[in-house]
């Protein structure tokens, strides 16, 4: 399935004329890993981050330490300004952002499974939203959140 609608978020990018950013931490890559798996999406894939500590949220797509600091690494501020570190750091026109708790652990505050998302495109204000998965196991809510990015990225298109 993931095949299947990576190649279609490629296809409706093309129509748009658009190219993607990725900002991810707890998904490492993988985001982008299944668009770049198709043949052909250079022409629409712009570039991943992968910024798994906060420095590198810091360093590399500008999210705020103030806003690290007050609502955490896992939360939908930080994917917001992750989204629009994504953006301002490419030449990309739509960025998704993932930050979560893939596990094992997590707190009551901040349980296992619960992953933050945020889409992006120039221009726009940042969506935001927040699943929580469960303790499905690391592996599981890594799938299951590349899957939901691709389906923002695709509903962002449509």
């Amino acid at each position: 399935m993931t095949d299947t609608l990576a190649t279609e978020v490629l296809a409706l990018a093309r129509t748009a004329g658009v190219m993607i950013a990725t900002a991810e931490s707890c998904t490492g890559g993988l985001v982008v890993g299944a668009l770049t798996a198709i043949p052909g999406s250079s022409d629409v894939v712009d570039r991943g981050f992968v910024t798994y500590s906060n420095a590198a949220k810091r360093e590399m797509l500008g999210v705020a330490a103030d806003t690290l600091n007050a609502h955490g690494a896992v939360s939908e501020e930080v994917a917001a300004e992750m989204a629009l570190g994504a953006l301002s750091h490419s030449g990309a026109g739509l960025a998704v952002s993932i930050t979560g708790i893939a596990g094992p652990g997590g707190s009551e505050f901040k349980p296992e499974g619960r992953v933050c998302f945020g889409i992006a495109r120039n221009g726009g204000t940042p969506r935001t939203e927040t699943i929580e998965f469960g303790p499905l196991g690391r592996a599981e809510v890594r799938a299951a959140s590349v899957q939901h990015a691709l389906i923002l990225l695709r509903d962002a298109l449509i």
